[in-house]
């Protein structure tokens, strides 16, 4: 690494460096030291000033802001704007001004923040604001028909899903599925020649188009996507056995055709649930004799035991139960032996694999 340095300096250095040696030869007698102090002392660089930061302030309330299709922002409020839920604001977007509906204003975590950071809300929506975004919404319908003609004559295999209008105008945004890549530059010039600004296609995922479409869940309530959930977390099969929830995918499916979101809500629960209390076929020892683990009610967190000399099943709290965790665990299954693929190998003496 090279250090930089200022020009005048070096020339500054030069003359101290010069005086500072015809001293020394007129004045030899014990200031030796003090002229190496005064050499040193010119070779010595000037710190480096930095420009004065204005100190963030800690504490400041985040402001979630809702556009059209349940999209979700994250802004602060820098102007000192007098802000309510439910009010309708102006906010910085790209290259322009958005609109949007206010759903929080308090402490966020430092995700919301560093989303929040150097974009704010700008004023409070007027009536003509109001007016000019519903006069967006209506020219989205007439967009959405252009934009779907266009691809079915450049016969691109995309399914348009929505359409959104920047507020100032200087954007428009079609949201889109597909199987897979789409060409699409092609429409892209179409659409900006008809519409003369900024063009965005974006291609979304099927968990996207429930939250855009929005829609009433198994439960009765508004799609989580659409409603408080701001983002989307990955959700396994796995979640569901570990609930002991019976594997039809037509129960743990939603609308999208993904696994329900809501399988993540109580997924820790459960997990620690389980930490407590014996694995299915565990020996275990009860107050009525030695016992084996059938079943596992996780809600009530009670143990389904079948103890020897007893026909009947009983259930016991895991305060009640002794078991060591190495010993009594069950054996675990027997893998097929590699090169078996059930064939009659002839390792089986009765015959068969």
């Amino acid at each position: 690494m090279h250090n930089e340095t200022n020009p005048s300096d070096s020339r500054d250095r030069g003359r101290s460096g010069s005086g500072q040696g015809s001293r020394d030869k007129n004045k030899r007698s014990g200031k030796s030291g003090r002229g190496q102090q005064q050499r040193s002392t010119g070779w010595q660089s000037k710190p480096d000033t930095k420009p004065e930061t204005k100190p963030e302030t800690k504490g400041e309330d985040v402001v979630l802001v809702q556009f059209k299709g349940h999209r979700k922002g994250y802004y602060n409020n820098y102007n000192k704007v007098e802000l309510k839920v439910g009010q309708y604001c102006l906010v910085e977007a790209d290259r322009g001004r958005d609109m949007g509906r206010i759903t929080y204003i308090g402490q966020g975590n430092s995700e919301w923040m560093a989303a929040a950071k150097g974009q704010s809300i700008l004023s409070v929506a007027t009536e003509a604001d109001l007016a000019r975004l519903h006069d967006n919404r209506g020219d989205e319908w007439e967009f959405w028909d252009i934009c779907h003609e266009k691809i079915v004559m450049r016969r691109l295999q995309m399914n348009l899903v929505a359409v959104e209008r920047q507020f100032d105008h200087k954007k428009i945004t079609f949201f889109f599925t597909a199987d897979k890549r789409v060409d699409f530059r092609e429409l892209v010039r179409d659409l900006a020649g008809i519409f003369r600004t900024r063009i965005e296609l974006r291609q979304i995922g099927v968990r996207d188009e429930a939250r855009l479409k929005g829609g009433l869940g198994i439960c009765g309530r508004e799609f989580c996507c659409s409603s408080f959930l701001h983002e989307f977390v990955p959700v396994t099969l796995k979640m569901a056995k570990v609930q002991q929830l019976p594997l039809n995918p037509g129960k743990l499916s939603g609308p999208c055709g993904r696994l329900r979101c809501c399988l993540t809500y109580e997924n820790e629960t459960y997990q620690e649930t389980r930490r407590r209390l014996p694995r299915l076929g565990t020996k275990v020892s009860t107050p009525d004799g030695r016992g084996t683990v059938r079943k596992l009610d996780l809600v009530r967190m009670q143990v389904w035991v079948t103890v020897i000399g007893m026909d009947s099943i009983n259930d016991y709290s895991p305060e009640d139960l002794k078991w060591d965790g190495k010993k009594d665990l069950p054996e675990p299954k027997a893998k097929p032996e590699s090169g078996c693929s059930g064939g009659g190998c002839g390792k089986n003496k009765d015959g068969g694999c």
